[in-house]
Protein backbone atom coordinates (compact mmCIF):
# COMPACT_ATOMS: atom_id res chain seq x y z
CA UNK A 1 0.00 0.00 0.00
CA UNK A 2 1.08 3.77 -1.18
CA UNK A 3 0.00 6.32 1.04
CA UNK A 4 0.40 9.92 1.06
CA UNK A 5 0.14 12.52 4.20
CA UNK A 6 -1.02 15.76 3.76
CA UNK A 7 0.52 17.28 7.56
CA UNK A 8 1.13 20.59 9.27
CA UNK A 9 3.76 19.36 11.42
CA UNK A 10 7.22 21.47 9.98
CA UNK A 11 9.19 19.23 12.23
CA UNK A 12 9.00 16.18 10.39
CA UNK A 13 12.00 17.61 7.99
CA UNK A 14 14.42 17.30 11.42
CA UNK A 15 15.39 13.34 11.35
CA UNK A 16 15.95 13.49 15.14
CA UNK A 17 12.40 14.64 15.90
CA UNK A 18 9.70 12.71 17.40
CA UNK A 19 7.29 13.39 14.42
CA UNK A 20 10.16 11.98 12.21
CA UNK A 21 10.56 8.27 13.88
CA UNK A 22 7.08 7.88 14.44
CA UNK A 23 6.33 8.60 10.55
CA UNK A 24 9.35 5.79 10.57
CA UNK A 25 7.47 3.01 12.59
CA UNK A 26 4.20 4.09 9.93
CA UNK A 27 6.12 3.76 6.79
CA UNK A 28 7.99 0.24 8.08
CA UNK A 29 4.09 -1.08 8.01
CA UNK A 30 3.47 0.05 4.22
CA UNK A 31 5.03 0.12 1.05
CA UNK A 32 5.81 3.63 0.23
CA UNK A 33 4.77 6.59 2.65
CA UNK A 34 4.73 10.46 0.88
CA UNK A 35 4.41 13.30 3.44
CA UNK A 36 3.69 16.85 1.83
CA UNK A 37 4.20 19.73 4.15
CA UNK A 38 3.71 23.45 5.02
CA UNK A 39 7.79 23.78 5.56
CA UNK A 40 10.23 26.28 6.52
CA UNK A 41 13.06 27.62 4.04
CA UNK A 42 15.60 25.18 5.59
CA UNK A 43 13.49 22.13 4.97
CA UNK A 44 14.65 19.90 2.20
CA UNK A 45 13.11 17.25 0.05
CA UNK A 46 14.06 14.02 1.13
CA UNK A 47 13.93 10.36 1.20
CA UNK A 48 14.09 8.53 4.81
CA UNK A 49 14.16 4.85 3.78
CA UNK A 50 10.68 3.84 2.30
CA UNK A 51 9.70 7.18 3.41
CA UNK A 52 9.61 10.28 0.87
CA UNK A 53 9.21 14.70 2.59
CA UNK A 54 8.29 17.11 0.58
CA UNK A 55 8.26 20.64 1.98
CA UNK A 56 5.94 23.37 0.08
CA UNK A 57 6.20 26.71 0.35
CA UNK A 58 3.47 28.91 0.20
CA UNK A 59 1.69 31.94 1.93
CA UNK A 60 -1.15 30.92 3.84
CA UNK A 61 -3.60 32.40 1.09
CA UNK A 62 -2.41 29.89 -1.60
CA UNK A 63 -1.13 27.08 0.60
CA UNK A 64 -4.15 24.73 -0.10
CA UNK A 65 -3.86 25.64 -4.11
CA UNK A 66 -0.44 24.34 -3.84
CA UNK A 67 -0.69 21.30 -1.53
CA UNK A 68 -3.14 19.84 -3.77
CA UNK A 69 -0.96 20.30 -6.76
CA UNK A 70 1.90 18.76 -4.79
CA UNK A 71 0.13 16.33 -4.04
CA UNK A 72 -1.70 15.39 -7.10
CA UNK A 73 1.66 15.30 -9.24
CA UNK A 74 2.93 12.24 -6.18
CA UNK A 75 -0.52 10.55 -6.28
CA UNK A 76 -0.01 9.98 -10.29
CA UNK A 77 3.74 9.45 -9.95
CA UNK A 78 3.56 6.98 -7.24
CA UNK A 79 -0.08 5.55 -8.20
CA UNK A 80 -0.87 6.24 -4.28
CA UNK A 81 -3.95 3.90 -3.12
CA UNK A 82 -5.15 6.52 -0.01
CA UNK A 83 -4.79 9.91 0.95
CA UNK A 84 -5.10 10.79 4.14
CA UNK A 85 -5.28 14.64 5.79
CA UNK A 86 -4.46 15.73 9.14
CA UNK A 87 -7.96 17.81 9.28
CA UNK A 88 -11.16 18.16 7.90
CA UNK A 89 -10.04 22.02 6.91
CA UNK A 90 -7.72 23.21 4.65
CA UNK A 91 -5.87 20.36 4.59
CA UNK A 92 -8.76 17.89 3.78
CA UNK A 93 -9.90 20.49 1.38
CA UNK A 94 -6.28 20.01 -0.47
CA UNK A 95 -6.27 16.44 -0.22
CA UNK A 96 -10.16 16.29 -1.81
CA UNK A 97 -9.27 18.23 -4.84
CA UNK A 98 -5.54 16.10 -4.96
CA UNK A 99 -7.62 12.98 -5.23
CA UNK A 100 -10.37 14.16 -7.47
CA UNK A 101 -10.16 12.40 -10.76
CA UNK A 102 -7.70 9.68 -9.52
CA UNK A 103 -8.03 6.35 -7.84
CA UNK A 104 -6.77 7.39 -4.59
CA UNK A 105 -9.18 6.87 -1.66
CA UNK A 106 -9.29 9.95 0.39
CA UNK A 107 -8.69 9.60 4.40
CA UNK A 108 -9.64 12.18 6.71
CA UNK A 109 -8.34 12.43 10.30
CA UNK A 110 -10.11 14.84 13.15
CA UNK A 111 -8.01 15.43 15.85
CA UNK A 112 -10.33 18.66 17.26
CA UNK A 113 -13.71 18.36 18.75
CA UNK A 114 -15.19 21.06 16.02
CA UNK A 115 -18.30 20.37 16.41
CA UNK A 116 -18.06 21.43 20.17
CA UNK A 117 -20.44 24.58 20.71
CA UNK A 118 -17.11 26.15 22.20
CA UNK A 119 -15.65 26.13 18.89
CA UNK A 120 -17.76 28.90 17.10
CA UNK A 121 -17.47 31.12 20.56
CA UNK A 122 -14.91 33.18 22.13
CA UNK A 123 -15.60 35.71 25.21
CA UNK A 124 -13.25 35.88 28.68
CA UNK A 125 -14.69 35.71 32.40
CA UNK A 126 -15.17 39.51 32.29
CA UNK A 127 -17.20 39.64 29.29
CA UNK A 128 -19.73 36.77 28.95
CA UNK A 129 -20.69 37.99 25.65
CA UNK A 130 -20.26 35.38 22.77
CA UNK A 131 -19.22 35.34 18.68
CA UNK A 132 -18.81 33.49 16.68
CA UNK A 133 -14.79 33.92 14.85
CA UNK A 134 -14.89 33.65 11.48
CA UNK A 135 -11.86 31.39 10.93
CA UNK A 136 -13.75 28.70 12.95
CA UNK A 137 -16.86 28.78 10.94
CA UNK A 138 -15.17 28.72 7.51
CA UNK A 139 -13.75 25.64 9.16
CA UNK A 140 -16.44 24.05 9.95
CA UNK A 141 -17.82 24.56 6.73
CA UNK A 142 -15.25 23.11 4.85
CA UNK A 143 -15.23 19.67 7.39
CA UNK A 144 -19.11 19.97 5.67
CA UNK A 145 -18.20 19.46 2.15
CA UNK A 146 -14.80 17.49 3.24
CA UNK A 147 -16.29 14.47 5.21
CA UNK A 148 -19.12 13.70 3.44
CA UNK A 149 -16.69 12.97 0.51
CA UNK A 150 -14.52 10.70 2.62
CA UNK A 151 -13.70 7.06 1.99
CA UNK A 152 -12.17 6.43 5.78
CA UNK A 153 -12.29 9.00 9.05
CA UNK A 154 -10.17 8.80 11.84
CA UNK A 155 -10.97 10.26 15.23
CA UNK A 156 -9.23 9.81 18.39
CA UNK A 157 -12.06 10.04 20.86
CA UNK A 158 -15.20 8.57 21.13
CA UNK A 159 -17.03 11.81 21.61
CA UNK A 160 -15.93 13.17 18.58
CA UNK A 161 -17.13 9.93 16.60
CA UNK A 162 -20.50 10.50 18.14
CA UNK A 163 -20.52 14.04 17.64
CA UNK A 164 -20.16 13.24 13.57
CA UNK A 165 -22.35 10.71 13.35
CA UNK A 166 -25.31 12.69 14.96
CA UNK A 167 -24.55 15.46 12.30
CA UNK A 168 -23.42 13.68 9.32
CA UNK A 169 -25.26 10.30 10.13
CA UNK A 170 -25.62 7.19 7.14
CA UNK A 171 -23.32 10.68 4.75
CA UNK A 172 -20.06 9.39 6.57
CA UNK A 173 -18.48 6.22 6.60
CA UNK A 174 -17.78 5.36 10.42
CA UNK A 175 -14.98 7.09 11.90
CA UNK A 176 -12.70 4.75 13.67
CA UNK A 177 -11.68 5.67 16.81
CA UNK A 178 -7.85 5.42 17.75
CA UNK A 179 -6.41 7.45 20.35
CA UNK A 180 -3.21 9.21 20.42
CA UNK A 181 -0.36 7.34 21.68
CA UNK A 182 0.98 8.20 24.93
CA UNK A 183 4.24 6.86 26.39
CA UNK A 184 3.40 4.40 29.39
CA UNK A 185 7.40 5.82 31.22
CA UNK A 186 7.22 8.31 33.40
CA UNK A 187 10.28 10.02 33.86
CA UNK A 188 11.41 10.97 37.81
CA UNK A 189 10.08 13.97 38.83
CA UNK A 190 11.91 17.54 38.05
CA UNK A 191 12.32 20.66 40.39
CA UNK A 192 9.77 23.05 39.67
CA UNK A 193 11.37 26.39 39.69
CA UNK A 194 12.11 28.33 43.19
CA UNK A 195 8.78 29.96 44.25
CA UNK A 196 6.74 31.86 46.61
CA UNK A 197 4.07 29.30 47.10
CA UNK A 198 3.67 25.58 48.34
CA UNK A 199 0.47 24.80 46.92
CA UNK A 200 1.80 24.38 43.14
CA UNK A 201 -0.95 23.89 40.54
CA UNK A 202 0.64 23.15 37.04
CA UNK A 203 -0.79 23.90 33.33
CA UNK A 204 0.84 22.39 30.16
CA UNK A 205 -0.05 23.25 26.74
CA UNK A 206 -0.39 25.86 24.45
CA UNK A 207 -1.23 29.65 25.33
CA UNK A 208 -3.73 29.85 22.42
CA UNK A 209 -7.42 31.07 23.50
CA UNK A 210 -9.41 27.60 23.03
CA UNK A 211 -7.49 26.83 25.91
CA UNK A 212 -9.16 29.75 28.17
CA UNK A 213 -6.07 30.00 30.73
CA UNK A 214 -7.82 33.26 31.39
CA UNK A 215 -10.06 31.12 33.23
CA UNK A 216 -7.37 29.61 35.34
CA UNK A 217 -5.84 33.11 36.50
CA UNK A 218 -9.18 33.99 37.22
CA UNK A 219 -10.10 31.43 40.13
CA UNK A 220 -6.51 32.04 41.47
CA UNK A 221 -7.63 35.14 42.04
CA UNK A 222 -10.66 34.18 43.89
CA UNK A 223 -8.42 31.17 45.82
CA UNK A 224 -5.95 32.63 46.94
CA UNK A 225 -7.93 35.53 48.91
CA UNK A 226 -8.34 32.70 51.77
CA UNK A 227 -5.12 30.32 50.61
CA UNK A 228 -2.36 32.55 49.34
CA UNK A 229 0.14 29.53 49.40
CA UNK A 230 -2.07 28.72 46.15
CA UNK A 231 0.29 29.45 42.48
CA UNK A 232 0.39 28.38 39.06
CA UNK A 233 3.17 27.23 37.06
CA UNK A 234 2.06 27.83 33.14
CA UNK A 235 4.73 25.21 30.66
CA UNK A 236 4.04 26.47 26.98
CA UNK A 237 3.87 29.21 24.93
CA UNK A 238 1.82 30.55 22.14
CA UNK A 239 -0.02 34.10 21.01
CA UNK A 240 -1.98 34.66 24.34
CA UNK A 241 1.22 34.39 26.22
CA UNK A 242 1.34 38.89 25.99
CA UNK A 243 -2.36 39.19 27.19
CA UNK A 244 -2.09 36.15 30.01
CA UNK A 245 1.33 38.06 31.17
CA UNK A 246 -1.02 41.57 31.81
CA UNK A 247 -3.79 39.83 33.19
CA UNK A 248 -1.64 38.67 36.10
CA UNK A 249 -0.30 41.77 36.68
CA UNK A 250 -3.63 43.68 36.56
CA UNK A 251 -5.06 40.51 39.44
CA UNK A 252 -2.53 41.39 41.69
CA UNK A 253 -1.53 37.57 40.74
CA UNK A 254 2.80 38.33 39.95
CA UNK A 255 4.04 36.67 42.65
CA UNK A 256 1.20 33.38 42.85
CA UNK A 257 1.52 32.84 38.63
CA UNK A 258 4.86 31.52 36.87
CA UNK A 259 5.24 31.35 32.98
CA UNK A 260 8.09 28.85 32.27
CA UNK A 261 7.53 28.93 28.16
CA UNK A 262 8.30 25.50 26.64
CA UNK A 263 9.91 23.05 28.75
CA UNK A 264 11.06 19.71 27.44
CA UNK A 265 10.67 18.06 31.23
CA UNK A 266 7.14 19.34 30.97
CA UNK A 267 5.96 15.36 32.30
CA UNK A 268 8.85 15.36 34.95
CA UNK A 269 7.76 19.16 36.53
CA UNK A 270 4.23 17.61 36.96
CA UNK A 271 5.62 15.32 39.14
CA UNK A 272 6.42 18.03 41.72
CA UNK A 273 3.16 20.01 41.03
CA UNK A 274 0.26 19.46 43.54
CA UNK A 275 -2.38 19.53 41.03
CA UNK A 276 -2.73 19.76 37.15
CA UNK A 277 -5.74 22.09 35.96
CA UNK A 278 -6.81 22.47 32.69
CA UNK A 279 -9.47 24.84 30.76
CA UNK A 280 -9.71 24.51 27.58
CA UNK A 281 -13.09 25.17 25.72
CA UNK A 282 -12.58 21.92 23.55
CA UNK A 283 -10.33 19.15 23.08
CA UNK A 284 -9.97 16.59 20.84
CA UNK A 285 -8.49 13.73 23.45
CA UNK A 286 -6.66 15.34 25.85
CA UNK A 287 -3.08 13.73 26.41
CA UNK A 288 -2.67 15.88 29.56
CA UNK A 289 -4.27 14.14 31.62
CA UNK A 290 -3.12 10.97 30.69
CA UNK A 291 0.15 12.05 30.96
CA UNK A 292 -0.94 13.97 34.50
CA UNK A 293 -2.98 11.32 35.75
CA UNK A 294 0.73 8.95 34.99
CA UNK A 295 2.43 11.43 37.27
CA UNK A 296 0.10 10.88 40.48
CA UNK A 297 -1.36 13.91 40.75
CA UNK A 298 -4.97 15.50 41.30
CA UNK A 299 -6.56 16.82 38.13
CA UNK A 300 -9.04 19.71 37.65
CA UNK A 301 -10.58 20.19 34.18
CA UNK A 302 -13.38 20.89 32.00
CA UNK A 303 -15.77 18.50 30.41
CA UNK A 304 -13.40 18.44 27.53
CA UNK A 305 -11.70 15.64 25.44
CA UNK A 306 -11.84 11.83 27.07
CA UNK A 307 -13.31 13.43 30.12
CA UNK A 308 -15.92 10.99 30.43
CA UNK A 309 -14.73 8.16 28.29
CA UNK A 310 -11.35 7.40 30.17
CA UNK A 311 -11.99 9.65 33.64
CA UNK A 312 -15.17 10.32 35.50
CA UNK A 313 -16.34 13.66 36.72
CA UNK A 314 -15.39 13.43 40.66
CA UNK A 315 -14.15 9.83 40.67
CA UNK A 316 -11.09 10.10 38.57
CA UNK A 317 -10.86 13.86 38.14
CA UNK A 318 -12.61 17.30 38.91
CA UNK A 319 -14.53 18.10 35.85
CA UNK A 320 -16.63 21.55 35.92
CA UNK A 321 -18.14 23.39 33.16
CA UNK A 322 -16.02 25.46 30.75
CA UNK A 323 -16.03 29.26 31.54
CA UNK A 324 -16.78 28.94 34.47
CA UNK A 325 -13.92 30.19 37.03
CA UNK A 326 -15.79 29.95 40.23
CA UNK A 327 -16.17 26.05 39.29
CA UNK A 328 -12.35 26.14 39.28
CA UNK A 329 -11.89 27.88 42.18
CA UNK A 330 -14.07 25.65 43.73
CA UNK A 331 -12.19 22.74 42.67
CA UNK A 332 -9.16 23.85 44.02
CA UNK A 333 -10.35 24.58 47.01
CA UNK A 334 -11.68 21.48 47.60
CA UNK A 335 -7.85 19.80 46.70
CA UNK A 336 -5.90 22.30 49.39
CA UNK A 337 -8.66 21.00 52.05
CA UNK A 338 -8.92 17.59 51.32
CA UNK A 339 -5.93 15.68 51.47
CA UNK A 340 -7.80 12.33 51.54
CA UNK A 341 -9.44 13.14 48.63
CA UNK A 342 -6.47 14.21 46.64
CA UNK A 343 -4.92 10.86 47.37
CA UNK A 344 -8.35 9.23 46.05
CA UNK A 345 -8.35 11.13 42.81
CA UNK A 346 -4.73 10.22 41.83
CA UNK A 347 -5.32 6.37 43.00
CA UNK A 348 -8.29 6.36 40.22
CA UNK A 349 -7.41 8.43 38.27
CA UNK A 350 -3.89 6.56 37.62
CA UNK A 351 -5.51 3.50 37.57
CA UNK A 352 -8.01 4.21 34.37
CA UNK A 353 -5.28 5.82 32.10
CA UNK A 354 -3.08 2.42 32.92
CA UNK A 355 -6.14 0.81 32.07
CA UNK A 356 -6.62 3.29 29.05
CA UNK A 357 -3.36 2.44 27.63
CA UNK A 358 -2.92 -0.94 28.04
CA UNK A 359 -6.23 -1.47 25.77
CA UNK A 360 -4.87 0.90 22.99
CA UNK A 361 -2.49 -2.25 21.82
CA UNK A 362 0.23 -0.89 18.74
CA UNK A 363 -1.25 2.28 17.29
CA UNK A 364 1.12 2.47 14.39
CA UNK A 365 -0.58 -1.03 13.52
CA UNK A 366 -3.91 0.47 13.67
CA UNK A 367 -3.61 3.60 12.54
CA UNK A 368 -2.25 1.92 9.08
CA UNK A 369 -4.63 -0.82 8.75
CA UNK A 370 -7.18 1.69 9.17
CA UNK A 371 -5.37 3.31 6.21
CA UNK A 372 -5.82 -0.68 4.15
CA UNK A 373 -9.39 -0.76 5.20
CA UNK A 374 -9.46 2.97 3.49
CA UNK A 375 -7.79 2.00 0.77
CA UNK A 376 -9.70 -1.97 -0.34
Amino acid sequence: MKVLFMSNDPTLFRTGSSTRARMRQYAALMEELHIVSPAPLDAKEGRDGNLFLYPVRAAKLLRVGALARRARRLILEHNVDVVSAQDPFEHGLAALRATYGTNAKLHIQVHTDFLSPWFLMSGNWRSPKVHMPFLNRYRRRLADRVLPRAHGIRVVSERIKGSLLARYGTRIPEPAVIPIAVDGEVPAPARLPVRPFTFALIAVGRLEPEKRLEDILAALALVIAHYPMAGLCIVGNGSERGRLERMTRKLGLGKHVLFLGERPDARALMGNAQAFIQASAYEGYGRTLVEAALAKIPIITTDVGIVGEVFKGYEDVLAVPVADPTALSLGIVGLIEDTAFRQELILHAEAEARAHLSAQGDIPSRIVDDLRATAA
